[in-house]
């Protein structure tokens, strides 16, 4: 097992929340298959905001590795 490095760690931890963005994106399109169009929205909102803490982990994760 290999020493973990800061861009490998980077990497996953930024796979971890696009899939999470991913996920919650498919939860809100089955959730609204199944006619719950309120809860449906809730799930967007949590894929958007997986979304949007994708720049600041970049941006972060840019400054360290500099």
């Amino acid at each position: 097992m290999s020493i973990p490095t800061t861009g490998e760690t980077f990497a996953k931890l930024l796979e971890t929340v696009r899939m999470a963005e991913e996920h919650s994106a498919m939860m809100a399109h089955l959730v609204n298959a199944q006619g719950d169009s309120e809860l449906a929205k809730s799930w967007l909102i949590i894929s958007e905001k997986f979304k949007h803490m994708q720049n600041p982990i970049i941006k972060l994760a840019q400054g360290r590795m500099q």
